[in-house]
């Protein structure tokens, strides 16, 4: 049976990559991007089973009229996508406050309208996966890219939460966290590179070269992790998290590895801070 996709910022790299193979799969797709160039040529591949909108993520109106559209259409939604956002490099002092506003606008607070508006009707047929595109830097992050990975540490930690807030009306969340694929996401009219500040040149000069040289040289295929992602979605106890790409598993891995050799090395330290108190359950202090 035909599921019905709706994905947003589909219009290239991951979000059309998923579109294209969902319909593929003989799947409706409505996928919703700020401009409707990348979206002609998929509506045309299947004008029945496809359906282009043109909105702003961060606009809630334009959002809740998506969504309603898409159930008037199809009667439902199966598999929510939530893949709209940018990529921010810059240290934490170069980047003002607008600059963070703005990518935790598009990369967090959209997702949570998006996910919102799309619920009651989800619960209301008791099914259905909201897939949360992240990032690897979602669970780590590197000196240049502290605003963009907030926003991916935010939507990870709601996502936990969403999970086993939902699971009781038979609906799933996973977290999609990739390494470097080869989109338009370090595209220099795509990511955005916050204004230098001297002291920060050899401590984000790297990362800001990194994110410049990148562009068009990354080995992840996006067409295969359109599938990859379809495959678990379809599997019977799919992860809370995927990770996609030998990079992103292997820095996931040692970050992981990092992480409990921290905890243990300060672990007795940590645990003794508990209220210390006599026999007879009286405080001692």
């Amino acid at each position: 049976m035909a599921q019905t996709w709706f994905i947003t910022g589909a219009s290239s790299g991951f979000g059309l990559a998923m579109a294209e193979y969902a319909l593929a799969e003989g799947n409706n797709v409505v996928g919703l991007a700020r401009r409707s160039e990348g979206l002609e040529t998929l509506v045309a591949k299947s004008p029945d089973r496809a359906m282009a909108l043109v909105a702003d993520v961060t606009n809630d109106a334009q959002v809740t009229q998506a969504i309603q559209a898409t159930v008037d259409r199809f009667t439902g939604i199966d598999v929510l996508v939530n893949n709209a956002g940018f990529g921010m490099v810059g240290a934490l002092e170069e980047t003002s406050d607008e600059d963070l506003r703005h990518v935790m606008e598009t990369n967090f607070f959209a997702a949570m309208t998006i996910t919102r508006a799309a619920l009651p009707h989800m619960r209301a047929q008791r099914s259905g996966t909201i897939v949360m595109m992240s990032s690897m830097g979602g669970q780590m992050s590197f000196s240049g890219f502290g605003a963009y990975s907030a926003s991916k540490f935010a939507l990870e930690g709601a996502s936990e939460a969403l999970a086993q807030e939902v699971a009781p009306f038979g609906m799933k969340v996973m977290i999609v966290e990739p390494g470097a694929f080869r989109t338009n996401f370090a595209a220099p009219d795509a990511m955005v590179h916050l204004p230098t500040l001297e002291p920060y040149k050899g401590i984000v000069g790297p990362t800001r070269d990194f994110a410049y040289s990148m562009h068009g040289l990354q080995s992840g295929d996006p067409t295969k992790a359109a599938k990859a992602i379809a495959t678990v979605i379809a599997s019977e106890t799919p992860p809370l998290r995927l990770v996609l790409g030998q990079d992103a598993i292997n820095c996931v891995r040692d970050h992981a590895s990092d992480v409990l050799a921290e905890l243990s090395y300060w672990e007795e330290l940590g645990a003794d801070v508990s209220i210390n108190t006599s026999i007879n359950g009286a405080s001692a202090a």
